[in-house]
């Protein structure tokens, strides 16, 4: 006999869909609130070393790939249009289309380019040790963005005469670089998975920029032997109060004892919790140890922020995993 289908089956059908989807809501929120108290054992064991095994410099044999973009920008300095840039792009070992990553922007000094960090030479600390961290586990696998930070036409040109286009770089993170990096690889997009980090001048613009200017695009910052233009804490906080809603996952900060740039890095980081609210004991960290305005103490920022934005014990980072798990069985559902 033929099979009837009545309203009445209809609107069981739809109430069960409700259901399920009442039910998978409930489990993304009651799961957001939960980690936090389950893992919050794990991060804070979290220790801010003030040195790393020399094993993390050496090469891995589970290497991250570094790649040379082109993406379109604007000559933000100069205003003569639009302008090819390009960037270093480290992608980790294993990269798959399919997954999804965090990603860091990790920005270069003042006399600088997007290889300063040297992650795109044939031997690099910096790069080994984010390698070396991955492998071993201590670190999830993220993509790190290496960009030139001289938002204008000349962006090549490394002298003081040209400093003025680190100031806007804003602009170009908003409107075309994370904008192209999401659309070319797999990122989970948002601030929640994205960190900004930088040397000198690239301290500077994290504080300045990511911190202060970009606070709905990053969540996680980064600032090593910021430079002497990096706010003041005071200047800091009153920023902040443009984002009252944002919070501020985690503010790390290190610096040279003998750096003759020490002032500026302190001067922006080392008081700041007396200044907001907004930065605790919880989501800031203030480092200091004996060292120079160098790589000696760049390398052991980047391997200490790396643990702290993609640890094992990042909050957002597995309520993320969790919640797009979740979203994907959603859309299952429609």
């Amino acid at each position: 006999g033929r099979m009837h289908y009545n309203k009445s089956d209809e609107a069981k059908e739809k109430g069960g869909y409700r259901m399920k989807r009442w039910i998978c809501l409930f489990l993304m929120t009651a799961l957001l609130f939960a980690i936090p108290w389950a893992v919050r054992g794990e991060e804070e064991k979290l220790v801010f070393e003030d040195a790393y095994d020399i094993s993390y410099q050496r090469r891995c044999a589970q290497p991250g790939t570094v790649v040379k973009i082109h993406y379109p920008s604007q000559d933000y300095l100069g205003g003569t249009g639009e302008i090819t840039k390009h960037a270093l792009v480290y992608l980790p070992y294993g990269y798959n289309q399919e997954s999804r990553y965090d990603v860091m922007v990790l920005c270069h000094g003042v006399g600088g380019t997007e290889g300063e960090w040297t992650f795109g030479q044939s031997y690099s600390f910096g790069k080994n040790i984010v390698d070396n961290l991955i492998a071993n586990g201590e670190a999830r696998p993220m993509i790190i963005v290496m960009p030139n930070g001289r938002s204008c036409a000349n962006y090549n040109d490394t002298s003081m005469e040209n400093a003025g286009a680190f100031y806007l770089f804003g602009q170009e993170l908003r409107n075309d670089l994370l904008p192209y990096i999401d659309a070319t690889y797999a990122t989970y997009g948002g601030r929640e998975h994205r960190a900004m980090a930088g040397l000198s001048m690239g301290g500077m613009q994290t504080i300045n920029i990511g911190l202060c200017e970009c606070l709905d695009l990053f969540s996680y910052f980064g600032a090593f032997s910021a430079a002497p233009t990096s706010y003041t804490s005071a200047e800091i906080a009153k920023r902040l109060e443009q984002f009252p809603d944002l919070p501020i996952r985690y503010f790390y900060s290190i610096c040279g004892t003998e750096d003759s740039l020490y002032f500026a890095g302190s001067g922006a980081a080392k008081y700041i919790t007396q200044y907001t609210d907004r930065l605790t004991e919880e989501n800031w960290h203030w480092q200091e140890r004996s060292g120079g305005h160098d790589f000696n103490i760049w390398n052991l920022g980047l391997y200490n922020f790396v643990r702290v934005f993609c640890g094992r014990g990042n909050i957002a980072l597995i309520s993320g995993l969790i919640g797009f798990d979740l979203c994907l069985l959603l859309r299952r559902l429609d």
